[in-house]
Parts: C-alpha cells; structure tokens; sequence
C-alpha cells in the first residue's frame, strides 16, 4: 500500500506540472540525461554513490574534483534547484543510475522561494518522498543537514535561519525514525550568527575548498553507515 501510495503522488506531480514541461524543462530532465545513457550496472561489490542536489552539491564536483576522483561517486547536482525540481528527476538521476546509496541535500533553495513559496511542510513531503522511493529499491539513504545560512544575497531579509533549524530538526528525526542516515553538517560549520563564516563560504551560502574539507568525513562518515544498513 505504502508503494502504491508513493508512486501515485509521484505520477501525479507529474501530470500535474505536464503542461509547463512541454513548454519548458523546468526539472531539468535533460542534464544529465545523455551522461546516465553511459552508465552501465555497478560492478560486483561496488559501492556506487548518488549525490543529489543543488548548487552545493553541483560546486562539490566543480571546487573539490579530486572527493570524486577514483570513487564509484556521481554527483547529480543542479544549481538554483529545490525539492520538487530533485523530485521530478530522481528516478531518471538517481534510481536508474542503480546506487547502493543516494546522499541527499536539499531544501535551502526551497526556504529561498527559487520556485515560489514553499513552507516547511512542502519541503519536508518531497524529503521524505525522495527518501521513500530510494528505499523501495533497495537504495539506503543519507538525508544531509541543510547548511547555515543567516541571509540569501539574492534574496534578503528572508531570515533563514530558523527555518533551517526547524528543517534539520524534522529532518533528524525522521532518518532515526524511519531507516536513513542524518548526515549533520550544521554544528561544524555555523557561526554566531547561525550562518556560515566568511572563512567557509564567499557569500554566506555556497561553501569554498575549506567549507567542502569540512564536509568531506562528515559524508563519508555518513555513507559508511549507509553502506552497513544493506
């Protein structure tokens, strides 16, 4: 039942935003479509690693190649995206890719409005229901923290970080209650402020090479609890 139910809310999302998809790739479908084309079934004993995500996974790849380099790791980050935007391509860029276990971060594009209002409840559905249909296939996941912002320079006066707080306050608690792993980036990186610190990030947001060597064993720690689950 609880399949049938994800798969009908995943279908209806999808015939529900068909018109404005036909007009334009809003999901972005097309991205990484010709490169998944490429990749083969894991190999015997590999463990094979989706990360998904917006720019901060999207910048992970472009600042830090070498985290990904010689790892079974496929970075599936788009900059500017939110949850309903991973939600629609996470079957094409995650499920088929075929991974033993999927790194999600996501939500922070969300508390900006990139694609319109969005309350902690919406965000937290398309969490859940990304984590949901990785499950059903047998794909552990890794539910990340979102990272400190205190304010959106393209939007601001927004005052995130509250609502990012509460976020990964829901967020923790659903992965303990419900099979993933939390993967908490928050506390090492936050200033006083509840944002991230001019020595981790250039604009308050996005993280540097310092901000990802943070990062870098938080994830791992994280991916290596996944990969026990199996």
């Amino acid at each position: 039942m609880k399949q049938v139910k994800t798969t009908f809310i995943f279908v209806l999302m999808l015939m529900c935003i068909g018109m404005e998809l036909e007009a334009q790739d809003w999901a972005n479908l097309e991205r990484f479509r010709a490169d998944n084309a490429t990749i083969g079934m894991p190999r015997t004993n590999e463990d094979r690693v989706v990360f998904m995500g917006n720019s901060i996974t999207e910048g992970w790849i472009n600042i830090v190649p070498e985290f990904f380099e010689g790892r079974s790791y496929i970075n599936r980050g788009i900059g500017g995206q939110t949850t309903p935007q991973m939600l629609l391509r996470f079957r094409q860029d995650v499920i088929k890719l075929y991974p033993k276990v999927v790194v999600i971060l996501a939500g922070t594009n969300d508390i900006a409005g990139n694609t319109g209002p969005s309350s902690l409840d919406m965000i937290e559905d398309n969490l859940r229901s990304m984590t949901e249909l990785a499950q059903l296939r047998g794909i552990q996941v890794v539910l990340c923290s979102v990272l400190p912002v205190y304010d959106y320079p393209w939007r601001p006066g927004l005052e995130p970080a509250p609502k990012i707080i509460e976020l990964n306050r829901r967020m923790k608690e659903y992965a303990r209650t419900h099979g993933a792993v939390y993967c908490d980036f928050f506390p090492a990186m936050a200033d006083e402020r509840n944002g991230l610190p001019e020595s981790l990030s250039p604009d308050g947001v996005h993280p540097n090479k310092e901000g990802y060597a943070i990062m870098a064993p938080i994830v791992e720690k994280a991916i290596a609890q996944a990969l026990l689950i199996r």
